[in-house]
């Protein structure tokens, strides 16, 4: 068994199994923080930033969406596919960006900042938060705003969780993912220099179903 060391592979084996909406819903439904399409909040989690980076942008919808509103807009993803998907289908919009490659090493790499640093399902859950929160920190304007989503924790699971990249079928390879509990995450981003923070798990449109965990705060 082993553990994943060619991530751009294997998300670039993922999106090239991912379906492509029309342009109207793909903008319409850019800002999906949960996986309910059209439920849950949309980009007023950013406030009025001027400059939005997004940490793992995929096929750059959220990215175009902030660009159609003047907003100078980045994307950075690891796989290249995506990030070719994403040239093609919104390059033509002034003030959209992306950018191919690791989030970690771009910001290392990076003097830039921006308003409002933020990750959709992406790459905060896939990176493990003692390497990744400091650097956003550090590239946040004074001020600026971080927003994340992703899966609540399992009850009583937290840190680093591995899972089957691949699923129960074929070649063992295993990755993680980084799950804390909301109180877990205020902790760690108080630690890290962060304020103002409200990590909270979202409902479900169904209470039945899994809610969503979302996350805000300011750099100080």
């Amino acid at each position: 068994m082993v553990t994943i060391n060619d991530y751009a592979g294997y998300w670039d084996r993922y999106a090239a199994g991912v379906a492509t909406d029309a342009p109207e819903e793909s903008l319409k439904y850019a800002f999906g923080w949960t996986q309910y399409e059209g439920h849950g909040p949309g980009d007023e989690l950013l406030g009025e930033p001027a400059t939005a980076l997004e940490l793992g942008s995929g096929r750059g919808n959220a990215v175009a969406a902030l660009a159609t509103k003047g907003i100078d807009a980045t994307g950075i993803d690891i796989s290249s596919v995506q990030c070719e998907q994403a040239k093609r289908r919104w390059g033509h919009l002034s003030g959209a960006g992306y950018v191919c490659g690791d989030v970690v090493d771009h910001l290392i790499d990076t003097d830039r900042r921006w308003d409002a640093i933020y990750s959709i399902w992406g790459a905060v859950w896939f990176t493990d938060p003692e390497r990744l929160l400091p650097l956003t920190r550090d590239h946040l304007t004074p001020g600026g705003k971080l927003a994340f989503s992703h899966a609540p924790a399992v009850p009583r699971s937290y840190g680093a969780q591995g899972f089957y990249a691949a699923g129960f079928t074929g070649r063992q390879v295993w990755a993680y993912r980084w799950a804390y509990e909301p109180e877990g995450w205020t902790e760690i981003l108080r630690r890290h220099g962060f304020v103002d923070i409200c990590a909270r798990v979202e409902p479900a449109p169904d209470p039945d179903h899994i809610g969503t965990l979302i996350v805000e705060a300011r750099r100080s």
